[in-house]
C-alpha cells in the first residue's frame, strides 16, 4: 500500500460527500478520447480484481484494491472479475503508457499492451471513485481512449539548498503519480549540501552534507544508499523513473569543502551558504577530478534503474580553469581554443563513462557550450533560443524554462503553467528562426520538466508552489494541446474538484495566482507596531510570537493585522485546515528614537525595494535584501539625516548594511556619524571603515555602530556611507552597477 493510499484511510473519512456522479466526471489530467454513456457499475464488496499473472501484474492489481478500500471502505477482493474489474494485457492498444478504461453496467475492463498504460488506466479509474465511504458506489459508464502526448513529465526536487526528508519525498511520488507524472529528478548535489551517501568517500556526508549557517546552527541531511534504494523501489511501484543528478563541474563547493584536492586551488573551504553561482569547480585539469567522480558514479549508478543520468553542467564560471596551469596545460594538449572547450571535453568525458555503463547523459542547457555530443539529452531552462540550438543541434530536449515552480505563485500562475505551449515557446524576444525549428525537429522534444529549486523553498511551503501548479503541468504535458481559453476554463472546473482530495490527503497547496501570505510590518504613532497580512486564502490564520520561538497552531493569532506593543523577535507563520505553511518569517523589532522621526535624504532608494522608510522603523533586516526590510542604492552613497524633534541623550548611533556579492551587494567602504544642533552645520564625530572581503561570496550583515565615551546631546543624527568606487581585478565587471543596502539606522 502506498502511504498516500495509507493516507486516505485517514483523511477521505472525515470528508463530507462532495463528489460523485452529481458533480460529473473530473480527470486531470484530461483524457484523450472519452465517451460517457447512460448508467453506472455499482461497485461492492462482491466485485474482484483479476490481472495478469506476473509479478507487476498482481502488484498493480494490489494497488488498486487499497486504492478502492482507501477512498470508499470498499474490500474487494482478487478473483474472476466477470462481473468486476479486469486488468488485461491487450497488443492492440497502441503505446507503452496508452490504456484503454471502459467502464459498463456488468464490469470495468482496464487493458494496455504494457503495464505501466495498466497503471495509468488504474489511476484514472480511481479519479472515477467518489471521495465517501459507502458500502456501494455508482461508477459512472464511460469508455476511456488515452495516452500521453510527451514521454518525458517531470518534476524536479533541488534538496541541495534545503533538505527534504525520504517521507516526504514519497508522498510526492504519490501525488505525482496520481495526475500521471511519470520523472522524478532528485537534484541531489550542490554547493550548499551534498545529500547521497558515498561509501567509498565518507566526508562527502559527515562534511559536505553540513553547513554552518549565519546564526551559528548546524544545517543539512543526506540520504543513506538504502533510504535511496527504498524512494527509487517506492517511485518504480508508483510507475515514476527516479533520474539522479550530480552535479559536475560546477556547484560542486560541497564536495569541495569535503576533499579540497577536487580544486584547482586544492585549499580548504567551508560549505557556502550562500545561493547563487560559485567560482569554486572540480579541476578538469587534474586526472584525479575524473578518478574521484567516477567512483562516485560508480556507487549512485546501482542505486538508480534509470536509463538517465543528469550531471547538471550548468552555471560553470571556468575562471579557475582560466587560471590553472594544469587546465591551461590540457587545454593547449588537447589543441582547443578556450575554456568553453575544456568543459566540452569534460561532458563528454563524463559521457563516455556513462555510455560505458548504458546510461545516457542529461545536462543542463549550458553543456552545449564548446559543443554537446548529440546522444546527450539537453534540459533547456535559459530559453527558447537555447531549446532552438539544442534541437538543431540534433539532441533530444526537455523544456523546463517555463516551468519553475519556485517562482512566486503571483509570477507565475496556474493559468501560466497550462497555457505555455513546450511545441511552440517562443517568445517577441526569441529570434523569428525559434518556431521554424521547433516545427522541423518537434520529434526530438521529449517533454518537459517543472523544477523546484529550494533557495526559498523548505518542507513546509515547497507543496505550496508544487500544487496545484503541477496539476496544470500534468495536464499540459499529457494533452500537449488546447491551450485556449476555453481549455483553461474546463481545466479549472475540473481542478476545483481535485481540492477535496488535497485536503483529505493533508496537502499545503497553494493559491492559483496569488501569494500564501505577504507580511508588512511598520511603526504606529502609539510607538508600536503594525503588523499586516496579504493572505493568499480567506480562511488562512497567521500566527506569531514575540519571545523567539517558533509559532505553533496554538500561538495567539490574526488575520489581516495586528497590533505590537513591545520589542522583541517577532516570527510568524502563516496555518490553513491545520496545516503549516511555511518557515517563519522573522522580524526583530528594537526600541530606537529615531522611529518615527522625520528623515530626509539626498537621494531616495530605489522604488525596487523597501522605502527610506525602513530606515526608522525599528524593524530590523535578516541576511536576505528581499524580505522587505532593506532599502537599496544602485551606484549611489547613502545620506540620511534624522531630527529627533528635541534635543535627546544619545548613547549609540548604529546601521546596518548587507554584503551579498553575488547580487553585486557590497557594504560601504566608510561611514561617517554626524550630529547637530540646527540640521545646518554637521560635526563628524566617528569615521568607520568595515574590514570587508569583497570577493567573500557568503551574504552577512555589517553592523557598524558608534558609541561615544559618554552620551552626547544632539537633535540631529546623520549618517553617510560611501560606496566603492574601485574594487580588486578578481571582480566581475568591476565597481560599475554595485549597491549599497542599508537597514535601520538605530539611535539609543
Amino acid at each position: 500500500m502506498s502511504k498516500l493510499l495509507a493516507r486516505c484511510l485517514l483523511g477521505l473519512s472525515t470528508l463530507m460527500p462532495a463528489l460523485g456522479m452529481a458533480s460529473g466526471i473530473s480527470i486531470i489530467p484530461e483524457p484523450q478520447h472519452m465517451q460517457v454513456g447512460q448508467g453506472s457499475y455499482q461497485l461492492d464488496a462482491h466485485a474482484r480484481v483479476s490481472a495478469p499473472d506476473d509479478a507487476r501484474g498482481r502488484e498493480i492489481a494490489a494497488f488498486l484494491r487499497d486504492a478502492i478500500r482507501a477512498q470508499t471502505g470498499i474490500a474487494v477482493q482478487e478473483g474472476d472479475a466477470a462481473h468486476g474489474i479486469a486488468l488485461k494485457l491487450d497488443p492492440a492498444v497502441q503505446g507503452e503508457e496508452a490504456y484503454r478504461l471502459a467502464v459498463t453496467p456488468s464490469g470495468i475492463t482496464i487493458s494496455a499492451s504494457a503495464e505501466k498504460g495498466l497503471f495509468w488506466g488504474v489511476q484514472t479509474l480511481r479519479q472515477l471513485l467518489p471521495v465517501q465511504k459507502s458500502t456501494k458506489v455508482a461508477v459512472p459508464v464511460v469508455d476511456i481512449e488515452d495516452a500521453p502526448a510527451y514521454p518525458w513529465r517531470g518534476v524536479m526536487l533541488d534538496v541541495g539548498r534545503h533538505f527534504y526528508p525520504a517521507s516526504f519525498v514519497e508522498k510526492q511520488l504519490d501525488l505525482l503519480s496520481y495526475y500521471k507524472i511519470n520523472t522524478f529528478h532528485w537534484h541531489l548535489t550542490d554547493d550548499q549540501g551534498w545529500r547521497i551517501e558515498i561509501k567509498r568517500y565518507p566526508k562527502l556526508t559527515s562534511v559536505g552534507a553540513w553547513r554552518t549557517e549565519a546564526d551559528g546552527s548546524r544545517y543539512g541531511g543526506f540520504y543513506t544508499q538504502a533510504q535511496i534504494r527504498e524512494v527509487v523501489d517506492y517511485a518504480r511501484r508508483l510507475n515514476i523513473t527516479v533520474i539522479p543528478e550530480i552535479e559536475m563541474p560546477g556547484h560542486s563547493v560541497a564536495a569541495i569543502a569535503a576533499y579540497p584536492e577536487l580544486s584547482c586551488s586544492k585549499k580548504q573551504v567551508a560549505v557556502t551558504t550562500a545561493w547563487g553561482v560559485h567560482k569554486n569547480i572540480d579541476c578538469v585539469g587534474d586526472e584525479g577530478t575524473f578518478t574521484f567522480l567516477e567512483n562516485v558514479l560508480d556507487e549512485v549508478l546501482p542505486l538508480f534503474p534509470s536509463q538517465y543520468v543528469h550531471i547538471g553542467g550548468d552555471e560553470t564560471p571556468k575562471v579557475a580553469w582560466h587560471e590553472c596551469a594544469s587546465c591551461q596545460a590540457l587545454m593547449h594538449k588537447l589543441g582547443l581554443k578556450d575554456e568553453d572547450g575544456l568543459q566540452s571535453y569534460f561532458i563528454k568525458r563524463i559521457q563516455r563513462y556513462l555510455e560505458g555503463k548504458g546510461k545516457t547523459l542529461v545536462g543542463w542547457d549550458e553543456i552545449l557550450e564548446g559543443g554537446a555530443d548529440t546522444q546527450a539529452i539537453i534540459e533547456a531552462w535559459r530559453g527558447a533560443d537555447e531549446q532552438a540550438k539544442a534541437l538543431a543541434n540534433g539532441n533530444h530536449v526537455v523544456v523546463a524554462g517555463p516551468f519553475y515552480i519556485d517562482q512566486a505563485l503571483d509570477s507565475l500562475t496556474v493559468k501560466d503553467v497550462f497555457r505555455t505551449d513546450i511545441a511552440n515557446d517562443s517568445s517577441l524576444d526569441d529570434a523569428k528562426t525559434d518556431a521554424a525549428v521547433f516545427a522541423a525537429h518537434r520529434s526530438q522534444l521529449l517533454g518537459g520538466e517543472a523544477p523546484l529549486w529550494s533557495e526559498r523553498a523548505n518542507p513546509y511551503n515547497a507543496e505550496s508552489k508544487m500544487y496545484p501548479r503541477v496539476l496544470a503541468f500534468a495536464e499540459n504535458l499529457w494533452r500537449g494541446n488546447a491551450h485556449d481559453d476555453a481549455a483553461w476554463a474546463d481545466f479549472q472546473q475540473r481542478l476545483q474538484a481535485q481540492y477535496p482530495r488535497l485536503d483529505a490527503w493533508h496537502v499545503a497547496y497553494g493559491p492559483e495566482d496569488r501569494v500564501v501570505a505577504k507580511y508588512s510590518i511598520a511603526a504606529d504613532a502609539q510607538g508600536g507596531w503594525e503588523l499586516h497580512a496579504q493572505r493568499g486564502f480567506d480562511d488562512l490564520v497567521n500566527h506569531y510570537t514575540l519571545d523567539g520561538s517558533v509559532p505553533t497552531a496554538s500561538s495567539p493569532s490574526f488575520t489581516d493585522s495586528v497590533t505590537l506593543h513591545h520589542a522583541g523577535t517577532l516570527q510568524v507563520v502563516p496555518f490553513r485546515k491545520g496545516l503549516r505553511y511555511d518557515n517563519p518569517a522573522r522580524f526583530a523589532l528594537v526600541d530606537n528614537l529615531a522611529t518615527g522621526k522625520p528623515l530626509s535624504l539626498v537621494q531616495p532608494p530605489s522604488k525596487k525595494y523597501a522605502p527610506a522608510a525602513a530606515l526608522t522603523d525599528g524593524v530590523l533586516g535578516s541576511d536576505d535584501f528581499h524580505n522587505g526590510q532593506w532599502s537599496g542604492w544602485n551606484d549611489a552613497d547613502v545620506d540620511a539625516a534624522i531630527d529627533l524633534q528635541k534635543p535627546s541623550m544619545v548613547h549609540a548611533i548604529a546601521v546596518d548594511f548587507l554584503q551579498d556579492t553575488g547580487s553585486r551587494i557590497l557594504p560601504p567602504q566608510q561611514v561617517s556619524f554626524q550630529v547637530s544642533a540646527d540640521g545646518k552645520h554637521w560635526t563628524t564625530v566617528d569615521t568607520e571603515q568595515p574590514k570587508a572581503d569583497v570577493l567573500d561570496s557568503s551574504p552577512h550583515v555589517f553592523h557598524i555602530v558608534f558609541k561615544p565615551a559618554k552620551p552626547l546631546e544632539t537633535r540631529y543624527v546623520r549618517v553617510v556611507a560611501g560606496r566603492y568606487t574601485t574594487l580588486p581585478a578578481a571582480f566581475p565587471n568591476g565597481a560599475a552597477n554595485t549597491w549599497l543596502f542599508a537597514d535601520e539606522i538605530l539611535v539609543k
